[in-house]
């Protein structure tokens, strides 16, 4: 089912099942994004958190993966219903991390799947994690449960190392190569290691990446706790294909302890040039703004909903 080569797709279409944001009116931008026609009757949900489906085409083929299911069922299952998907052909589930905003709906999907489905994810995803910071204290983040997933109907992948899906056409980074000096994971962030808590660097972070025939990669990630540049360059690195056609996802950009790093992430984005700049999620308002302001022929501004073809 795994291996390591990443073979050319034709096209990806990526429909962001959920996002923080929602914005009704926002037209077409770009030959890339299609947006659903105003109709007041049918509302989409937003809220903090992060999927999307991930249909890749080769031929006559087409392949169907699930990243990451938001912050809670609600808003998944609401949004799917009201996008008129059907999930039960999905392949696989990838867990991007084990963070409470992206496995908020994943029991529910299992639960609700018509076969056991294979979920892909690094063995830290089931780490016990907290938050500790002056302004909330010591917050306990939701804790995965193996044994609850494989009961529900999941078929456990636990991989640190790049494999694909989609018969070679997707590939699962695995734990991803920090380079940049400037990305150094999210601050207060604590995981219980050998019956310690310390610091938690989320080795588990990873990204898809699929390559488009001659075009280039598209990065989707998370969000990009690893660093979004580093994200990238790895993705480049272990595929050999410099070329970088789209990067959306949550890029982990918000708050003040990552304001620092705007900057250089910006600027080093527009050094690796991709034809699409999609920031989301965690992005954060300054960063999108950011991103926006001088990649203003790239950036796409995501609202829940939108299915991107690339």
């Amino acid at each position: 089912m795994m291996n390591n080569q990443l073979l050319p797709a034709d096209r990806v279409d990526v429909t962001i099942l959920v996002d923080n944001y929602l914005d009704i009116f926002v037209p077409p931008a770009t030959p890339v994004d299609r947006r659903l026609p105003f109709d007041p009757g049918r509302l989409l949900f937003a809220e903090h958190g992060f999927s999307c489906l991930v249909r890749v085409f080769s031929g006559e083929k087409e392949y169907t993966i699930l990243l990451d299911t938001g912050l809670s069922p609600d808003c998944l299952f609401h949004n799917v219903h009201e996008l008129g998907l059907d999930l039960s052909a999905t392949e696989a589930v990838v867990l991007s991390h084990g963070h409470f905003d992206h496995i908020g709906g994943l029991m529910a999907f299992l639960s609700s799947a018509p076969r056991k489905v294979p979920l892909v994810l690094h063995p830290d995803a089931f780490l016990q994690r907290r938050m500790k910071s002056p302004a909330t204290g010591i917050v306990d983040l939701p804790q995965i449960d193996a044994v609850a997933l494989q009961s529900a109907g999941a078929d456990l992948y636990q991989r640190k190392e790049p494999s694909t899906l989609a018969e070679g056409h997707l590939l699962v980074t695995g734990e991803v190569e920090r380079t940049t000096s400037f990305e150094r994971g999210m601050p207060g962030m604590e995981a219980l290691i050998d019956g310690r808590w310390v610091v938690d660097p989320i080795l588990d972070d990873q990204a898809l990446v699929i390559n488009i025939q001659d075009k280039g990669l598209v990065v989707i990630s998370g969000c990009a706790h690893a660093g979004i540049i580093n994200t990238v360059e790895y993705a480049k690195k272990i595929t050999g294909i410099s070329t970088v056609h789209a990067v959306l996802g949550g890029f982990h950009l918000t708050g003040p302890a990552f304001e620092p790093i705007i900057r250089p992430t910006i600027d080093e984005m527009k050094r690796i040039d991709p034809d699409y700049i999609l920031p989301m999620h965690c992005t954060g308002w300054n960063a999108i703004n950011g991103f926006a302001r001088e990649m203003p022929g790239k950036f796409i501004l995501n609202t829940v909903g939108t299915t991107y073809r690339f």
